[in-house]
């Protein structure tokens, strides 16, 4: 996608919008080339003695008159022009985010964050910047620079063209500059976006920051990034800064020689003083275009940079496609068959390798093992965050691939093994955008997730504010909620990664029980808590991205020495913990 390609449906949807500006900025032009006829009149009038004191009212009062009606023009090509391009950046941001939904785990895996924030606001600002006022200063510089070109021919060709004879040295210097901020922009949008990424991890991360003590480390870091920003500002600073100095140097030599050659035409008698005055003030009118060249230039430079930016994240497509011809699953029993698969991050080692398993339709299954063994990893390609390297899963016979990903997330409920919650409520965290919400629906789901004693501590109970990613609320009370939104709108499937890792054991076995009460769900738990997968129907002992065991909870215990061990030793801890609650 070019850069430009980019913002060109934005224009075609307003075409009306920016048509009625241009015809009101075109009015403010034509008016104000009107203005020095006047003022030539009145001039040559004085200058022969045939002005009368109504004849120079009648003067002023067009000049007054076209004032107004420039004034009201240039309030319609504003609100027209401006109005358009804040109408181009809502869209931009608008798609932007549609697009970010649309890409998959592995985009934001190695995207940072802070470049992401300052695409949606700084780069779609200086797109604004330059659809707006570029489009302004684009059409002045044509038909106001134009038009003044050719009445100043009319009055006095030769002196029009010595008035011309910087804007080869103009054209010549905005190209030459142009080149080189388009350049610098992208270094300084480069260095906005480290200095933003670095402030989102400080703040995201000031728990850690303060109870390691590196503050000064963290503060000495930004410090660096905001020595190199001003660096990169400033090597943009003297290209802009020496453009725009350099178009009214060129626009001034244009005026001396105006003024030194046009005042001996007109002393000779070839010009008249009211033309001479006009002339000058056409000129004038020309200044604004010919200086617009330098700021227009840095303008839409800024823009293209950003624009550029833009288009390298709207060029990116999601690993994780639909298919071309999606199958559609109005209703699935739930069974999975995983067969031969093997999953890997891009550049790094297996993470899973030789998986093949079959998951019963209403059935449960257990996943356990030591870190790192590729349990999380089994459950991302399950609910289809990403896709085996090889191998194939499906679900109901159909491979998830070929399954519409809209019906698959709507037969699956998945909670990950960090819960993240919004900065809203409670009651909004755990029902969404779901406002007509059934009390005993919403009231049976935090039971089964036990959160009722929770909720009843807090002064606004459902409608307390957890605050950033939770921050208001423990780990445990964090993991419950995200439970709780997980359980909420059931779903023949659902997917659960270390559910329990967080609450103690009596609150455990009250959730273990509301999950293993639903008969009509195909039940995956991951968690290095047995007692979490105790009561699973299969349970699979993975090390290393390999399934090392099976069977069920008695069977390992018999067959598998990891398994009966790790279960030996966590028997132990819980009886020591229900003793100490006695």
């Amino acid at each position: 996608m070019t850069a430009f390609a980019l913002i060109r449906p934005y224009f075609r949807e307003n075409l009306r919008r920016i048509a009625l500006g241009l015809l009101f900025l075109l009015c403010v032009d034509a008016l104000q080339l009107f203005i020095p006829r006047i003022i030539k009149h009145a001039v040559d009038s004085l200058t022969d003695g045939t002005a009368t004191s109504l004849f120079l009212a009648r003067d002023g009062g067009l000049i007054v008159g076209f004032a107004l009606l420039i004034g009201v023009f240039r309030f319609g090509w504003r609100h027209c022009l401006i109005g358009t391009s804040r109408y181009v950046e809502r869209g931009i941001r608008d798609d932007l985010h549609s697009h970010l939904l649309t890409l998959d785990a592995r985009y934001f895996d190695t995207t940072r964050t802070g470049d992401l924030m300052s695409h949606a606001t700084n780069d779609i600002t200086n797109i604004r910047m330059a659809t707006g006022m570029g489009i302004v200063a684009v059409t002045d510089a044509v038909m106001l620079g134009g038009a003044a070109i050719g009445f100043m021919a009319w009055i006095h060709p030769g002196l029009a063209m010595m008035a011309m004879i910087p804007m080869p040295f103009i054209v010549l210097s905005t190209r030459f500059f142009g080149k080189r901020m388009h350049a610098r922009h992208k270094e300084v949008q480069e260095g906005l976006a480290g200095i933003t990424e670095h402030v989102r991890e400080a703040v995201d991360g000031i728990q850690v920051v303060k109870v390691f003590g590196r503050g000064d480390q963290v503060d000495g870091r930004l410090r660096a990034l905001s020595r190199d920003y001003v660096r990169r500002n400033l090597k943009l600073a003297r290209v802009t800064g020496s453009l725009m100095p350099l178009m009214i140097f060129l626009s001034g030599t244009g005026t001396a020689i105006v003024v030194g050659y046009g005042g001996r035409l007109t002393i000779a008698g070839n010009i008249s003083p009211g033309d001479f005055v006009a002339f000058i003030s056409y000129l004038g009118l020309l200044t604004w275009p010919m200086m617009a060249m330098g700021w227009l230039t840095n303008l839409i430079q800024r823009g293209k940079a950003s624009l550029d930016r833009l288009a390298v994240i709207f060029e990116q497509a999601p690993t994780v496609a639909e298919a071309e011809t999606p199958i559609p699953l109005a209703e699935v029993t739930g069974r999975f068959d995983v067969d031969d698969v093997a999953f890997a991050f891009e550049g790094a080692r297996p993470v899973l390798e030789e998986i093949s398993l079959s998951i019963n339709g209403g059935g449960s299954l257990g996943i356990v093992g030591p870190p790192g063994s590729g349990k999380t990893a089994l459950l991302s390609l399950l609910v289809r965050l990403y896709d085996p390297t090889s191998g194939s899963i499906r679900l109901d016979g159909v491979p998830l691939s070929d399954i519409r990903i809209k019906d698959l997330r709507r037969h699956i409920r998945f909670m990950p093994q960090e819960p993240w919650l919004f900065s809203g409520s409670i009651e909004e965290n755990i029902c969404g955008l779901d406002t007509t919400a059934a009390p005993e629906k919403l009231q049976q789901t935090i039971e089964a997730a036990s959160l009722a004693s929770t909720i009843n501590d807090f002064k606004d109970g459902l409608h307390t504010i957890v605050g950033e990613k939770g921050v208001m609320l423990s780990g445990g009370q964090k993991q419950r909620v995200a439970l709780a939104r997980a359980l909420y709108d059931p779903a023949p499937i659902l997917i659960l990664d270390d559910p329990i890792s967080q609450v103690d054991t009596r609150t455990a076995h009250h959730i273990l029980g509301a999950l293993f009460g639903r008969t009509d769900q195909t039940l995956v738990i991951a968690s290095h808590r047995f007692a979490a997968i105790r009561s699973c129907d299969d349970i699979l002992v993975m090390e290393e991205g390999r399934i090392r065991a099976r069977g069920n909870h008695d069977t390992l215990v018999e067959t598998d020495a990891y398994y009966r061990e790790t279960w030996r030793l966590q028997s132990l801890a819980m009886e020591i913990e229900e003793a100490d609650h006695a």
